[in-house]
């Protein structure tokens, strides 16, 4: 598989593990921890969330500034194992649920600072490390596998991304059991509605009975929610604090094959000449060409991004999981943070497929460029919330279920329905995430490339800064579910569209 591919391929993807375990934690449980810790609602986790992933990603353009400025590449992406481990560490620390109210903006205020650390970490590590790979097929020898190089770094790269979602319930579960309770996606919501005094009656109703299920033998549902919420609250510490051995292997690999890894103080004197006779118009259209390409892309983050927010939101709210949990031969042990596995585990099974159809196309000399497969691969992310739309049709809205007080498992949409949704996207993340940051490293200009990579990382941090709107839409008493999906499908198809208006000029560039 990795014949024909540079020596240091391989160790950076296993490095990049680390980073991506840490980053599918997050997105599996950063939104739910959120609401179970301090109370918010989904527009307010969403907000938080938003800011999180939009720093996580804009901060990788000052660590390509840095790299860049420094030519030290490889200690930047080291510090920022470091720091990234250090956040980790800061959320991991467990702190009383619920959360008392003198010390409420304290405790948020460190949740938060946490989130900072990893952001800045992750964008000095993310982007440089993405630049070095860019160098390893700058050379005659390896360039023409450039596309199927960063295809592969990208699957490997998921193999954390697998795990992490399925370690994290694993740990969050295990100390909810052994507290002496049994695992509820709906009760962190109920308790605080129930501390809050703003339940329902039936809300109320439904959290008595479900907190006998759950192994509470008292009638005081003060003393239960004030015990439950702790329990599960803590439970996600212990799974954040998973993060920091995954971070410290990632730290061993990148130290072990740290000379595998290409050195851009040489590379840049042995294309002085190179990079000398390229005209200054040359690199203003190349950079144009990146710019509206990350223009572009912010769309389709936006929309796909939401499997951390509104899907997550949706599997806990409206997936029946009990046919699940029977195939998988548990009972209590399966959340809505299962489905963050789906994507990396597609991504692993799907990537030798995509790779297998380009090679074959390439074969004939009918390949597709690169800014081709980024406009298809956002036509096909509308497909997946098209799927959403039409399935959630006969839904009501989460404001209704809010007064419901849950939607019983037998009025809930089979789990298929939010699986062939991350099938469809997978394909499409496989067509546009690899191969932008291909293009990327293959347009940028040499003295440019760890701030280019950087700034599609922005394009990225901007996508993700507008996540809440679709936590916003989701809980609005007039929208539907449905139109909440549609309001994606039109940001993909705006971005396929603006993607083959300018694909002439974007190959021109790109040759």
């Amino acid at each position: 598989m990795f014949k024909n591919h540079p020596k240091g391929l391989l160790a950076a993807a296993l490095a990049n593990m680390g980073e991506r375990f840490g980053f599918y934690t997050m997105m599996a449980i950063l939104s739910l921890f959120l609401m179970s810790k301090f109370g918010l609602t989904g527009s307010t986790a969403g907000i938080i969330y938003s800011i999180f992933y939009f720093s996580i990603y804009v901060l990788a353009f000052v660590g390509g500034l840095i790299a860049d400025k420094t030519k030290n590449f490889k200690g930047t992406i080291f510090v920022g194992l470091i720091l990234m481990a250090v956040g980790y560490f800061l959320i991991a620390i467990p702190t009383p649920t619920p959360v008392p109210a003198a010390s409420f903006t304290l405790f948020l205020a460190m949740t938060c600072g946490g989130l900072f650390v990893i952001a800045f970490g992750n964008g000095l590590f993310k982007g440089n490390l993405q630049a070095l790979v860019g160098q390893m097929y700058d050379k005659p020898e390896y360039s023409k596998m450039r596309d199927s190089g960063f295809s592969l770094f990208y699957m490997f790269i998921n193999v954390g991304a697998l795990f992490a979602p399925l370690i994290a319930i694993g740990v969050r579960n295990w100390w909810v059991g052994l507290s002496g309770f049994k695992y509820n996606p709906d009760l962190p919501e109920l308790c605080h509605a129930h501390l809050g005094g703003t339940i329902s009656s039936d809300a109320a109703v439904n959290l008595q009975t479900l907190a006998t299920e759950v192994g509470f033998q008292g009638a005081d549902m003060t003393t239960f929610a004030n015990e439950y919420l702790n329990v599960f609250a803590t439970g996600f510490h212990y799974a954040f604090a998973v993060s920091i051995v995954a971070m410290f292997i990632s730290l061993v690999v990148y130290m072990v094959n740290k000379k595998k890894f290409p050195n851009p103080t040489i590379k840049e004197k042995a294309v002085g000449v190179q990079a000398g006779e390229m005209s200054v118009k040359e690199i203003r259209q190349r950079l144009y060409a990146l710019f509206a390409v990350f223009a572009v892309v912010i769309f389709f983050w936006f929309s796909f991004h939401q499997n951390g927010l509104t899907l997550t939101f949706f599997a806990k709210d409206y997936t029946d999981l009990s046919g699940i949990r029977l195939n998988l031969g548990f009972t209590e042990l399966v959340g809505a943070e299962i489905f963050q596995s789906v994507n990396p585990l597609l991504i692993v099974l799907l990537t030798p497929v995509v790779m297998a159809v380009f090679g074959a196309l390439r074969a004939r000399g009918k390949e597709p460029s690169t800014p081709k497969k980024i406009a298809i691969g956002m036509g096909i992310a509308a497909c997946a919330y098209v799927l959403m739309a039409v399935g959630s049709m006969a839904l009501p809205n989460k404001a209704a279920l809010t007064d419901m007080g849950g939607l019983p498992e037998i009025q809930r949409v089979t789990p298929f329905l939010l699986i062939g949704t991350y099938f469809i996207l997978t394909i499409a993340e496989l067509f546009i995430s690899p191969l932008g940051i291909s293009f990327v490293s293959k347009v940028a200009p040499p003295k440019y490339q760890g701030m280019m990579q950087g700034l599609w990382l922005c394009a990225t941090a901007v996508g993700n800064s507008l996540l809440f709107i679709g936590a916003i839409f989701y809980e609005s008493k007039t929208v539907s579910l449905s139109m909440t999906w549609t309001i994606f499908v039109v940001a993909c198809i705006i971005s396929m569209t603006t993607m083959l208006i300018m694909l002439k000029w974007l190959e021109k560039v790109a040759k």
